[in-house]
């Protein structure tokens, strides 16, 4: 006789086949089959309920940001559905696979017009790479594996759209997953030695030459640092690639644009080759565009070659794999002058930014906040960022390795990305520490879910930066130049607000208070516990780096710019190539 089991859980059996151990999602009357399986399955597969649905898909897209495995989330029909959105496009344009269950009303019930009832399917049609309405409980399972399947070989979200009265029926308990097929080792491609050997051609006959690493890099740390020395080049980075080389390695210039280092900038400025390596660069048009610079671009994925800069060079490969054949083709460079100016350069950049952490004065400023975070992180420690000011911040202020993980919503950057993001850490690395960084603009808009951290024992540090305002959008305002409008924020103790939740919140209205809160926050981490520290800063803006990429001249010559950054130390990047002869 053929052993039954519910099209739910059988449903359940195939994604905890895949390896997921932890599913987003918000209880609804239209996923009531699914909440019956999650019960039964709960040994086996962990039920976090958050607050709001977008919390949950992106919570799912971190998940599968950090570890590359899939993320899983589920929402119910009608509004349910709706707030999936935000955390899915989140997937979609950072490339993580992701699954999204959605519920349906009873299938005798649709088409009538029903309580919640819709069609769902064409909402999801521009989101996902996969989008199916399960027509019988006998497929539920199948097309689960398909869609996982999908997910993972397209990087995106794949949707399954479930009638709840499906997810009830008794199928027959079969073998449906396709897992064992992720076991296989992936066949990454290795470059064409005739275009490596004119790359390097390229790279050594350039004055100023640059590589532009980005996360495709990642893991392959010591290869570039290696290329960095022997041929006396520059590296810079995307945001995404913080971390992948250690930000003490001389070498290292660190973001370009606006979430910048001032020298990256200007060596953008200054190229003549850059070499691309796994970077996806979204501001491309604004950077690139109108640069007389030549382009070789080293991508695994033969769709991204050209979006970032007409190209001079395109080679399909690994990064790793690309870095090893360089360094065996080329020969060791001597002193090239333009490296010399730029890790002189750097040195100083590094030295304004220290010496801005490193101020004792009243009022607290954000700086010496991140002196703090620096101060308490684990060297395996994962960041979440929320979008905003702490963004560009935090690729400046953070000192970061290869071991710890940085995260965003990179591309789509959607706030409110920070909680779901330290959650998804939390859950998918126990036993690291996980941070939230967000300002209070971005908080607000999801902190009812610091209720979830509580309810699942989640030792998350959240720290808030509270400035009473939407900082990153009021720059965008001040440099077009317009009337700075609706980007004041109404003031809130969000220590108070996290007490109310339950778990502690610590205040700090002063500099002389921060180094007491962050040992508290510390102790609550050590303890198991999550903990909020709601940082009550100044409004005052970084210094926009960025506004040098698109002058003739140099920013580092005005003296009022300087002197409103408390900036006079630095200088113009020409004063450094003239100094090593390399101008």
């Amino acid at each position: 006789m053929t052993t039954k089991i519910e099209a739910s859980v059988a449903m359940l059996k195939v994604i905890e086949s895949w390896g997921v151990n932890h599913i987003y999602g918000y209880p609804g009357g239209s996923i009531n089959s699914t909440m019956k399986a999650l019960e039964e399955e709960q040994e086996n597969l962990q039920y976090i309920q958050v607050r709001h649905e977008q919390v949950g898909a992106l919570a799912a897209a971190a998940d599968a940001k950090l570890t590359g495995k899939i993320g899983v989330c589920f929402g119910s029909a009608g509004p349910g559905a709706v707030n999936l959105l935000n955390g899915l496009y989140d997937a979609r344009e950072d490339k993580a696979p992701v699954l999204a269950i959605v519920g349906q009303v009873p299938h005798t019930r649709m088409n009538y017009d029903f309580f919640q009832e819709f069609n769902e399917a064409p909402i999801f049609d521009d989101v996902s790479v996969y989008n199916r309405t399960i027509m019988t409980p006998e497929s539920l399972p199948y097309i689960i594996d398909k869609a996982i399947r999908m997910a993972y070989k397209e990087n995106g979200v794949a949707v399954v759209v479930i009638p709840n009265d499906f997810g009830y029926v008794e199928i027959p308990d079969s073998k449906y997953s396709t897992e064992k097929t992720r076991n296989q080792a992936p066949i990454l491609p290795s470059p064409d030695p005739e275009l490596v050997s004119e790359a390097w051609d390229m790279l050594k006959n350039a004055k100023y030459p640059v590589i532009h690493l980005g996360q495709g890099a990642r893991g392959a740390t010591e290869v570039y640092e290696e290329i960095s020395e022997k041929l006396q080049i520059p590296i810079v980075i995307t945001g995404l690639a913080k971390g992948v080389i250690p930000d003490d390695f001389e070498g290292n210039m660190g973001p370009f644009y606006r979430a910048s280092s001032k020298v990256s900038d200007e060596l953008i400025k200054k190229a003549d080759v850059l070499l691309s390596i796994g970077a996806d660069f979204p501001f491309a048009g604004a950077v690139f565009s109108d640069r007389p610079l030549k382009y070789i671009q080293v991508d695994i994925d033969q769709a991204k070659f050209g979006r970032h800069h007409s190209l001079d060079l395109g080679i399909w490969s690994d990064a790793k794999l690309f870095g090893q054949k360089l360094l065996e083709v080329s020969d060791l460079v001597e002193a090239r002058p333009f490296y010399k100016a730029a890790l002189e350069a750097q040195k100083d950049w590094r030295a304004y930014l220290q010496k801005m952490m490193d101020r004792t004065e009243e009022p607290l400023e954000y700086e010496q906040v991140y002196k703090e975070i620096n101060r308490i992180a684990d060297d395996d420690a994962v960041f979440s960022l929320d979008v905003g000011d702490n963004t560009i911040n935090s690729f400046r202020f953070l000192d970061m390795n290869p071991k710890q993980k940085i995260l965003t919503s990179a591309l789509f950057a959607t706030r409110g990305c920070g909680i779901p993001g330290a959650m998804a850490a939390s859950l998918s690395y126990p036993g690291r520490q996980a941070f939230n960084i967000a300002g209070d603009g971005a908080f607000s808009m999801v902190m009812q879910d610091i209720i979830t951290e509580k309810r699942y024992n989640l030792p998350i540090i959240n720290i808030v930066t509270s400035n009473r305002h939407l900082s990153f959008i009021r720059s965008e305002q001040d440099d077009v130049p317009q009337n700075e409008f609706g980007v004041d924020l109404t003031d809130a103790d969000y220590a108070k607000i996290a007490e109310g939740m339950g778990i502690k919140g610590i205040k700090v209205d002063k500099f002389s208070d921060l180094h007491k809160a962050f040992d508290e926050a510390v102790t609550e981490y050590k303890a198991g516990r999550p903990v909020l520290i709601d940082c009550n800063i100044t409004d005052k803006r970084g210094i926009p780096v960025e506004l040098d990429l698109n002058t003739d001249g140099s920013i580092y010559e005005d003296p009022k710019f300087l002197a409103t950054y408390d900036a006079s130390e630095l200088k113009p990047f020409d004063e450094y190539l003239a100094e090593y002869s390399a101008d």
